[in-house]
């Protein structure tokens, strides 16, 4: 189970972005990034392919490493550790580990 989902609001604790706030869009496990809808934005510089595409300077999201993010609590929106738990019917969950609170 993943600490981290899609649709989860989380802080940026370091880097350029530091203390902005937003919404999981995209979760890479494997290479433990994440894209976070609006923030982390750099410019690229396209080509024109075609016809149909214009050359110029567009914004671009770019993924942001787990390990600069801390999940937003729902429960009380502050930021918060999260520790994976086993409840009695052997389901997991995921809890914030200052609280004891289950995150949903």
């Amino acid at each position: 189970m993943k600490k981290i989902k899609v649709n989860d609001n989380v802080l940026i604790i370091t880097g350029k972005d530091k203390g902005k706030k937003g919404k999981v869009q995209q979760v890479l496990p494997k290479n433990g990034k994440l894209l976070i809808e609006g923030l982390n934005i750099y410019k690229k510089h396209m080509k024109s392919q075609s016809e149909t595409q214009q050359a110029g300077i567009i914004d671009k999201e770019m993924f942001v490493d787990i390990s600069n993010v801390a999940l937003i609590d729902p429960n009380n929106n502050e930021p918060a550790k999260v520790a994976i738990s086993m409840l009695k019917d052997k389901s997991k969950v995921r809890i914030n580990k200052k609280t004891g609170e289950v995150i949903v």
